[in-house]
């Protein structure tokens, strides 16, 4: 007992040396090690513990909550889809009306219609047809026949009356303005000269992508365009019997009066920005927007009809396209202008020119012939040729025959429709007879 005393504080003494201490960390650094190791290695082969997976599955179920959570905080504060990538954004990715790509619509990429489209399974043989294959036709479609308000057509007008110079309203009483006629009697411009529609009509079988005409009607006095041009006069249908790829324009002028007025077409460029309007008009009642370059270049044929001779005349004088003009038909509508008449047809003998009258314009008809004539233009006094690129026609008709009734019945019924046949047989003239006649 008493010797042993001294031998542990030999050790003490000897473990205060540098090579004590570290050898006091090694046993240390060792035993830190193996006792983890151990509890692990008694866990072998044992079944786990259930409070402790229970416990563990708390944790992830509380983990996963909290990111949930977090989710939905940011989706609550505006960080959606919609927020980050808001819908117009993708609008302006597709292209617009005025590119050349084709719009779709999310539809056509369903994926009902992507089965539809897939091929049928490829056979390995392929059978021969002696049968003739379908050719590809134009989807059916209604006649077209709308009303449609433009600037550029003939009212209202607030310019001046060019033959005498003067403002066009020439009297008022209050507010309201009006037009004295040379007869005497007042039409107010809120009545009579406040229509701005055209009356467009597109028939079933018209292609814009073939050669065709636009057919301009100016009417006569005491109109409206449902109840006499379109109704009583069936301009829109005798386009669509002559089966001509024609279409029709037929601006409102004085509503329902006695009254010849042109308005705008009195104005230079006047007609010409009449037509550059409806070419675009046109091209949306198609529904197709890049036609309106062809609408733009068709060809025009101009009938008056009665005081229609008026804007007829001027839009020939002065309105700015007469080049595209290859024909003008009058019906019993030469009450002046017979000037304007014979210098259009002197300076154009690629056009045609047909005038029909009754007795009621007879003077002043043969009065035109004469001035032709003496310019060494060869006229015609009957429809029963060809009508060619400078034929000048003149076509008298018997006492049977009205002048109210003169646009569905002249030298023959439905006039409009027989003009545009004869003229489609004519190559020249550049209009293609698409159908055949109802």
């Amino acid at each position: 007992m008493v010797g042993a005393v001294p031998k542990m504080r030999a050790d003490s003494r000897a473990d205060r040396t540098p090579s004590g201490r570290r050898g006091r960390a090694l046993r240390i650094g060792l035993t830190s090690a193996l006792v983890p190791l151990s509890l692990t290695l008694v866990q072998c082969g044992k079944a786990p513990n259930p409070a402790a997976l229970a416990a563990n599955s708390q944790a992830n179920v509380q983990v996963v909550n909290q990111v949930v959570a977090k989710t939905n905080q940011q989706v609550a504060s505006g960080d959606t889809f919609e927020d980050r990538f808001p819908a117009p954004q993708f609008r302006e990715r597709f292209p617009s009306a005025s590119e050349s790509l084709l719009q779709r619509q999310m539809s056509d990429f369903s994926p009902k219609r992507a089965v539809q489209q897939q091929p049928p399974e490829q056979a390995p043989y392929k059978v021969a047809s002696l049968e003739p294959q379908i050719p590809y036709k134009r989807p059916a479609r209604d006649d077209l026949t709308t009303l449609v308000s433009m600037k550029s057509s003939a009212f209202p007008y607030f310019g001046n009356n060019p033959v005498s110079d003067a403002p066009f309203l020439n009297i008022s009483k209050g507010d309201r303005r009006g037009h004295r006629s040379y007869s005497g009697r007042v039409f107010w411009q809120d009545e009579t000269y406040n229509d701005s529609r055209v009356l467009m009509h597109v028939p079933e079988h018209f292609d814009v992508r073939k050669p065709g005409v636009i057919v301009v009607f100016f009417h006569g006095n005491g109109a409206t365009l449902e109840r006499d041009v379109r109704d009583r006069q069936l301009v829109p249908k005798q386009i669509t019997d002559s089966g001509a790829n024609a279409v029709l324009l037929a601006p409102q002028m004085a509503v329902d009066a006695a009254d010849s007025s042109a308005g705008k077409f009195w104005q230079p460029g006047g007609f010409k920005r009449f037509m550059a309007e409806s070419a675009d008009h046109l091209a949306r009642v198609t529904g197709d927007p890049n036609s309106v370059r062809a609408f733009a270049n068709m060809p025009i044929v101009i009938v008056g009809y009665s005081g229609g001779f008026l804007p007829t005349a001027w839009s020939l004088e002065v309105g700015g396209i007469s080049d595209r003009v290859r024909g003008v038909v009058l019906l019993d509508a030469v009450y002046g202008e017979m000037d304007k008449f014979a210098s259009w047809i002197e300076s154009h003998r690629t056009g045609f020119f047909v005038s029909a009258y009754t007795r009621y314009t007879a003077r002043r008809d043969r009065e035109l012939m004469s001035m032709l004539r003496q310019k060494g233009i060869t006229v015609a006094e009957d429809m029963d040729g060809p009508l060619r690129p400078g034929s000048v026609v003149f076509v008298e008709t018997g006492d049977g025959i009205t002048h109210r009734d003169y646009v569905t019945r002249a030298w023959t019924r439905d006039p409009l429709k027989d003009v545009l046949v004869k003229m489609a047989a004519t190559p020249s003239l550049a209009l293609t007879r698409v159908a055949s006649s109802r």
